[in-house]
């Protein structure tokens, strides 16, 4: 007799989503019982995955690490993908603003009077170098603070491969452990298409008729820049760059942005995203490097979120934006994604810097705070698809980059 086949998990995650929307729009007379009853569910799923996601990046990454043997690589990689991360972030405030403005007159001017909004304190430049580097072993890993984790697991990978046979033992270790949590991660993964819908559910609750009021318009804009933004720059350089067709990426690549849209979490769909990259032919210990920086530092999503909002706010405050203030929007928004990297609210906090560096009043944020979860889900969903570009294609670079050596040796 013949084994019932499985339903594929990206199958399963989108029935777990179209069945949360579904019933998010049944909730949406009563959303308190979505919120209180599913709602929890969905918290233990995403709780699940924020306990396994720091074991997963720091032993990956020092298993990374052990197996290149050489530190010069590592530098090679980190220097490849910062680049990547900043030029497609530009790309994706360029791609923002222009919808933005083409659009600005279908904006709808809302009532600025008696707004208020308290922003959060950007770090300076010298505060966010600092906070990279850890002062003890155990806080980053009790923070989940993720680039202090990232500099803990590479310095461990390098002190194993410089203490050559005394550190074998050691790097033995992490490489098990680095084996189990990855089993760990699989058993909770496969719980994906009850989270989803668990995390969907109270979100269209909520917020569905909000949807459909006055930021409807911008809503839509701002959704219209992030297809765009994956369709030609992640479509073009996955296939330029990385050898991958468009739609074999975005295939391979359905899980994690489901997993993404529905929990608005970059961290949260990490694991995912790690097994998904894998399979479209990120090298495992690429992927391990690149995936959880790229969660941390690569904000195309919100960057495209800062130049709608930006355009749209400066439209209710009756203010036309010049073009010398868009550039600076661009540079801003740019460097403001490495800034605030791993900064709670990050988007929040970028927002209110994009908008003072051109004289915006900060306040105009609250105009766009109460579907901020709306803009979250879309642009975390464009956040984690270009790590993926990214760990796909540094691991065709090194890959041609070792057969030149290969060459050459010949």
């Amino acid at each position: 007799m013949e084994k019932k086949k499985r339903i594929a998990l990206p199958v399963q995650i989108f029935i777990g989503l179209a069945l949360g929307i579904i019933a998010g729009l049944c909730f949406m007379g009563t959303p308190e019982i979505a919120v209180n009853y599913i709602k929890p569910f969905g918290t233990i799923f995403l709780n699940l995955i924020k306990f396994i996601v720091v074991p997963i990046v720091f032993f990956s990454i020092i298993s990374g690490v052990i197996s290149m043997k050489d530190i010069r690589k590592v530098g090679s990689i980190g220097v490849k993908t910062v680049v990547y991360y900043l030029c497609t972030t530009a790309f994706a405030i360029i791609i923002g603003l222009i919808f933005a403005n083409i659009f600005k007159n279908a904006f709808p001017v809302l009532e600025v009077s008696g707004l208020e909004y308290e922003a959060a304190e950007a770090p300076s430049i010298m505060d966010t170098i600092v906070a990279i580097f850890p002062s003890n072993i155990i806080a980053p890993f009790a923070s989940a603070t993720m680039l202090q984790v990232i500099v803990a697991s590479l310095f461990f990978g390098f002190g194993i491969i410089l203490a050559g046979d005394k550190g074998k033992a050691f790097g033995d270790f992490m490489e098990s452990a680095n084996e189990v949590s990855m089993k760990i991660m699989a058993f909770i993964i496969a719980l994906s298409p009850i989270g989803v819908f668990c995390l969907i559910t109270p979100v269209v609750a909520e917020n569905g008729p909000k949807i459909l009021g006055s930021l409807a318009i911008v809503l839509l804009v701002a959704y219209l820049c992030y297809v765009l933004h994956a369709v030609v720059v992640y479509s073009s350089t996955v296939k330029l760059m990385g050898g991958v067709s468009p739609f074999k990426f975005f295939k391979g690549m359905f899980p994690a942005m489901m997993m993404a849209f529905s929990s608005s979490s970059s961290v949260g769909a990490l694991p995912l995203n790690i097994e998904c990259s894998e399979k479209l032919g990120a090298k495992k210990d690429i992927a391990a490097f690149t995936l959880p920086l790229g969660a941390t530092i690569n904000m195309d999503g919100t960057a495209i979120y800062q130049g709608v909002c930006a355009i749209f706010i400066a439209s209710c405050f009756g203010i036309s934006l010049t073009l010398p203030q868009q550039l600076t929007i661009i540079l801003t928004a740019t460097l403001a994604s490495v800034g605030t990297a791993g900064v709670p609210g990050a988007g929040m906090i970028m927002l209110a810097m994009v908008l003072q560096s051109v004289g915006l009043p900060v306040e105009g944020i609250a105009l766009v705070a109460g579907v901020d979860r709306i803009f979250d889900m879309g642009r975390t969903t464009v956040n984690i698809t270009g790590d993926a570009a990214c760990a796909i294609i540094v691991s065709k670079l090194e890959e041609k980059k070792e057969a030149r050596k290969a060459g050459r040796a010949g």
